[in-house]
């Protein structure tokens, strides 16, 4: 189980500290697949990033990570490789550019694992297996990057995130450079994984809605730096009790309608600066619904079991 408290993480820039994330507290339990949404710059990459650590620039300003009952070191990143890759793995963004391009893929993963203390040739046999179940016969191994496809590199990624069977897996926009044949092979080897126990739970990180909608257990939403909603994904489609998650919803596009004859709604206005977020309610300035007492913070309270919203207007919305 991963349970985050108070996460603080903030970025160093010329101009100041950039908050990216301000006090978020959420857990996800063992077997679940956790969505993790909003608009870009809302704080969902970094979330994901400063759960292993990836990013020198990262500034670690609080709070605490735990995977199952041990405290991540996550504001040290040389404490952080005993876990990388064993404890918690990631898939990261722009993956299929991750391949080093001169190296045969068996002998990139062989230098990997021995950077780890492992032998390629001892785990052989359970990585051709993994590479079997996503569609990759063994050749793939003395092929160069170059000569997969981009939905092909995506699936070798994640055989080698995977390959020690890590607690929780970070998969960070996965889908979102592939074409719609490689997406819905790409999200069937996230539920795949999970469901074969190679890792315990997952967070995906995505701006789309509908890859969640296929393989989420339960989506979060962010915005701004900080937490809006966390329910489970049929909730979330539903019923969802934030405005912000509402007009997300809102603005994709319905599947046969013509934009001439529905145009899309969008939400108006931009998200705040990070590096003086405004107090109260961060989305208070473009939210149909806000009233004096959004000066005040809402907190991420549970309105429903399994169901929680930092909106004031979260329990009446719902009751109503």
């Amino acid at each position: 189980m991963l349970a985050v408290s108070d996460l603080k993480i903030h970025y160093r820039t010329l101009a100041g500290s950039v908050k990216a994330l301000d006090g978020v507290t959420f857990s996800v339990a063992d077997g679940e697949i956790m969505g993790l949404a909003g608009e870009s710059g809302c704080g969902k990459s970094t979330l994901g990033k400063a759960l292993i650590r990836l990013e020198e620039r990262m500034m670690y300003a609080g709070g605490q990570v735990t995977l199952d009952g041990k405290v991540l070191p996550i504001a040290d990143h040389k404490a952080m490789n005993p876990y990388r890759f064993r404890h918690v793995s990631i898939v990261p963004q722009y993956a299929m550019s991750a391949l080093n391009p001169t190296r045969r893929i068996g002998r990139m993963i062989d230098e990997l694992l021995d950077a780890r203390g492992l032998k390629g040739s001892t785990l052989r046999p359970e990585l051709e297996r993994r590479l079997a179940i996503l569609g990759l016969g063994p050749d793939v191994l003395g092929m160069y990057p170059i000569e997969l496809s981009g939905g092909m590199k995506q699936r070798v990624v994640m055989v080698l995130s995977t390959l020690l069977d890590p607690s929780l897996l970070i998969a960070d926009e996965v889908t979102s450079a592939l074409d719609v044949a490689s997406q819905k092979k790409v999200a069937g080897a996230l539920v795949e994984f999970r469901d074969r126990g190679y890792v315990k739970s997952m967070i995906v990180v995505t701006h789309d809605l509908a890859i969640l909608a296929q393989v989420a257990d339960s989506i979060l939403i962010m915005y701004a730096g900080k937490l809006a909603e966390k329910a489970p994904t049929r909730t979330i489609v539903e019923a969802p009790a934030h405005p912000y998650t509402r007009l997300l919803l809102g603005s994709l596009p319905e599947v046969g309608i013509r934009f001439e004859e529905k145009r899309l709604p969008g939400i108006k206005g931009r998200p705040p600066s990070l590096l003086s977020p405004p107090v109260g309610c961060r989305f208070r300035d473009r939210c149909p619904l806000a009233f004096g007492k959004c000066v005040e913070e809402p907190p991420f309270v549970e309105i429903a079991p399994g169901h929680q919203v930092a909106c004031w207007k979260a329990d009446a919305h719902a009751q109503g």
